[in-house]
């Protein structure tokens, strides 16, 4: 499937952009009025194509496709992932409290189908899932979240059996384990790629020692066989780490079999008193993003510098390569869920897709009001290629309305 997914996005990803409606967005070093405290590049090679550095303000130019939104579900807290089964008619959804919760052709099940004892403040909590490859014959499922171990916490990705009625799920083994844990910066994305792997976001736990440091599991890309086993071809040998030098990446997704592409979130001052800079990468096997040694649209020769960055918080929650029909113009873009924002990005790409740059960005969804909806935290697709966002506004950082947070479809039209 992801094999398809990912000729289809070498097809369709680079369109011309008459094509798609956009504007050309220009290459931008900006005029940053101090709003971002200078640091002279260190090296004016290695880096991308190019790298388009976004202004304080809106975060983007507005969108150019009329959208409305339709709410799936509502009555949900913190949703933070959502899994649709075979046969499109269940899904399954994370809430960050602990709670696995089922979705029946639309309707949320009163009773969660699993719940953890996790932490029930800052990020951590039951954050990303996967279904297994082999979910039609083998029914498993596998969740990250923030477990009690002692007087503190780690985080980990278990193994759970699903019922044949969707119901309950069993636990199984935990197939990685003592992934630093702190309040803040705890990753937790996990999806399975092209080639059958499981790959894990993980979050520098405050901590920006550890996203270079080989021997820790923080601030990286993790990736591992679906029983835990490290594959022989990583980048270095009995090691799970794939990609390193990360800050918070909670967005990723593949551009082809061998490259992603992430969202990672900027510092708010607790580095050098650098706030912003959350960023798109570009991404293949064994490379460095450059957290913390590299910001904004800085370049160091073995580093990777972005392709998109902010000198304003985004922060970027969750990413999708859309594969979709329902809006068709929007066939091969990079689709990113902010939560401070309040936005949907949505980046078109042109070039080689191991090295592309910005064509064209723009922002859809902003703040609270129709077709607005708040913060937002995942953007995903169901197999008919209709694309769906989750709210994040009872996270303790926003506005929980009384309906509390949902699921909510993206429409063409206004």
């Amino acid at each position: 499937m992801k094999i398809q997914h990912a000729t289809l996005v070498a097809n369709i990803y680079f369109l011309p952009l008459a094509l798609l409606g956009l504007a050309a967005i220009p290459a931008c070093s900006g005029d940053n009025s101090g709003s971002i405290r200078a640091r002279t590049p260190i090296s004016a090679n290695g880096g991308p194509a190019s790298c388009e550095l976004v202004n304080s303000g809106p975060f983007g130019p507005a969108g150019t496709t009329a959208l409305h939104t339709q709410a799936v579900v509502t009555g949900l807290v913190t949703p933070w992932e959502v899994s649709i089964l075979p046969g499109g008619s269940d899904w399954l959804v994370t809430e960050r409290p602990g709670r696995l919760r089922l979705i029946r052709q639309g309707s949320l099940a009163p009773t969660p189908v699993l719940t953890v004892s996790t932490v029930q403040s800052g990020e951590g909590g039951l954050l990303g899932m996967a279904l297994d490859p082999q979910f039609a014959s083998n029914s498993k499922l596998y969740v990250y979240y923030t477990a009690p171990v002692n007087d503190s916490y780690v985080n980990r990705v278990q193994q759970y059996t699903l019922s044949a009625d969707h119901t309950t799920a069993t636990a199984g083994p935990v197939i990685l384990d003592n992934i630093t844990w702190n309040t803040v910066h705890d990753g937790g994305r996990i999806k399975f790629g092209p080639d059958g792997m499981l790959y894990v976001s993980t979050g520098e736990g405050n901590d920006p020692t550890l996203p270079a440091n080989p021997n820790s599991l923080n601030g990286k890309i993790l990736r591992i066989a679906s029983d835990g086993s490290i594959p022989a071809d990583n980048p270095q040998p009995g090691n799970p780490w794939f990609i390193k030098g990360l800050r918070n990446a909670e967005a990723f997704d593949w551009l082809d079999a061998k490259t992603l592409i992430i969202a990672d979130n900027g510092p708010t001052g607790e580095y050098n008193g650098e706030y912003g800079g959350d960023k798109v990468l570009v991404a293949q096997k064994g490379q460095d993003m450059g957290w913390p040694t590299i910001w904004h649209c800085e370049t160091q020769a073995g580093l990777v510098a972005p392709i998109l960055t902010w000198v304003d918080a985004l922060p970027p929650g969750g990413a999708l390569v859309y594969t979709g029909t329902s809006i068709p113009d929007w066939q091969g873009n990079l689709l990113i869920a902010s939560t401070g924002a309040e936005q949907l990005h949505r980046v078109v790409l042109t070039g080689p897709t191991e090295t592309p740059s910005v064509q064209a960005h723009e922002v859809y969804l902003q703040g609270e009001t129709a077709p607005g909806l708040g913060r937002l935290r995942a953007v995903f697709q169901d197999q008919q290629g209709n694309l769906y966002v989750t709210t994040s506004n009872c996270d303790s950082r926003g506005s929980c309305p009384p309906a509390q947070d949902g699921i909510y479809r993206i429409l063409p039209g206004s």
